[in-house]
């Protein structure tokens, strides 16, 4: 059985963290100093990446080198009192961008979460999470309104990267539910949605992967609850699937979001390396 992470007293650790090198709100090195004024032993930054390509949101072709540059400077000037790792939020996007690391190799990275944040249909990007209106739109205008075709998509594409992609942990993986609560689009009970959950759960399995349990829709007040859902925990711990603690904090003050809810909720492995 892998160690239990428990919540401040043998090991605190985040390592799914934003900075203001890409979406968040802090920068490195607050986002180091909270970390250790909350006791944490270890802290990795993931800033999202899209290479090749670049969005606002993600880190820029030409500048991720100095990003790696700058968290491993911090790592060094705090490896006294804090481990600093280096990764990226590495984004799957079906027929365009790989969360594989053979495209990040030049950097040296840490480790990569492979994430899903859009799911294209006839060649249009449609953002799962980002807001409310775009996710209503895209199923309305892509898919013609059929909120199932869209979850499938979705799911499909997570399959697809775990079975196709070289990477270490699963970022958030039913993220679709963020917004759910605010649109109601689907049913999460549905038996056509449990398949899903399902089908994407053995694939979780055959890929080896870590999985995490996220807790940053709860940070953001979209959801009071982690990803995955209980139901999807239980149908990955069913197979064999080890789990690792994120906040996905994008602010210092989120580090460790309902880490005190969630730190007893499975089995954690310690470090995604």
């Amino acid at each position: 059985m892998t160690p239990k992470l428990c919540y401040n007293i043998r090991v605190k650790a985040n390592y799914h963290t934003h900075s203001t090198w890409c979406d968040g709100k802090d920068s490195p090195e607050d986002m180091v100093r909270a970390a250790l004024e909350k006791g944490f032993s270890a802290l990795g930054f993931t800033s999202h990446a899209l290479l090749p390509l670049a969005d606002p949101w993600t880190l820029q072709p030409d500048t991720v080198a100095a990003y790696v540059a700058d968290i491993r400077a911090l790592a060094e000037k705090y490896r006294d009192r804090i481990r600093v790792l280096c990764g990226v939020e590495a984004d799957f996007i079906t027929g365009l961008v790989r969360s594989d690391r053979s495209v990040y190799a030049h950097l040296n990275l840490d480790y990569l979460i492979g994430s899903i944040h859009e799911v294209v249909a006839d060649g249009v990007r449609i953002p799962v999470d980002h807001k409310p209106e775009l996710l209503r739109d895209g199923i309305s205008n892509t898919f013609g309104g059929d909120a199932q075709a869209f979850v499938r998509a979705y799911f499909a594409a997570e399959r697809e990267m775990a079975a196709t992609c070289d990477f270490d942990v699963i970022g958030h993986p039913d993220i679709i539910r963020k917004f759910n609560g605010v649109l109601h689009y689907f049913d999460e009970s549905a038996d056509w949605y449990h398949e899903e959950l399902r089908r994407t759960a053995d694939a979780f399995a055959a890929s080896g992967k870590l999985v995490e349990v996220n807790t940053g829709g709860i940070a953001r007040g979209w959801i009071d609850d982690a990803y995955p859902s209980p139901a999807f925990r239980a149908l990955l711990r069913e197979r064999g699937v080890r789990f690792i603690l994120s906040s996905d904090a994008h602010s210092a003050a989120a580090l460790d979001c309902a880490f005190d809810r969630f730190s007893s909720a499975e089995d954690y492995v310690n470090s995604p390396m």
